[in-house]
């Protein structure tokens, strides 16, 4: 004879472990949260140096870099090269587009204590850590931080 599913009931010993299981889970969790132990933390680091760029694009296909303060022209990306620069800053004014911001705020690039870069829209406030995409993408955007102009 088969028992009704009505009639039967959860086994208790199971029901007991799984919430032993979670009490525990909770309380190491917390132990570890207070105590800071089994936990990794990422050094804070400082500003090292920054400069706000603005990007316009040219008619030709160029992308002129100044610099946001002093108008001061950078750098000038000919057609057809930079795509790493031309991609991330695409990704960045779509979101502006989005957003119904403009192009008049700048962007600011910052060079950390730890030698990290990231590039910030300060209009939407998305920051682009740029040692993820490797040492030659990042290199790209580092040459921007410098105090040369473009001889173009």
């Amino acid at each position: 004879m088969t028992v009704p599913d009505k009639d039967r009931r959860f086994p208790r010993g199971a029901l007991a472990g799984a919430g032993t299981l979670v009490l525990l889970s909770l309380c190491a969790a917390g132990f570890s949260r207070f105590s800071g132990i089994g936990t990794t933390r990422a050094p804070v680091a400082n500003v090292v140096q920054t400069r706000e760029l603005r990007f316009e694009d040219r008619a030709d296909g160029a992308v002129v870099v100044s610099d946001a303060k002093s108008d001061q022209v950078v750098d000038v990306l000919a057609p057809g090269t930079n795509g790493f620069v031309r991609g991330v800053m695409r990704g960045l004014a779509r979101q502006r587009r989005r957003e119904d911001l403009g192009a008049a705020p700048p962007f600011l690039l910052t060079r950390w204590s730890d030698d990290r870069l990231s590039i910030e829209d300060v209009a939407t406030h998305v920051r682009i850590e740029l040692e993820s995409f490797g040492p030659t993408n990042e290199g790209a955007f580092a040459r921007l931080l410098n105090d040369r102009s473009a001889q173009r």
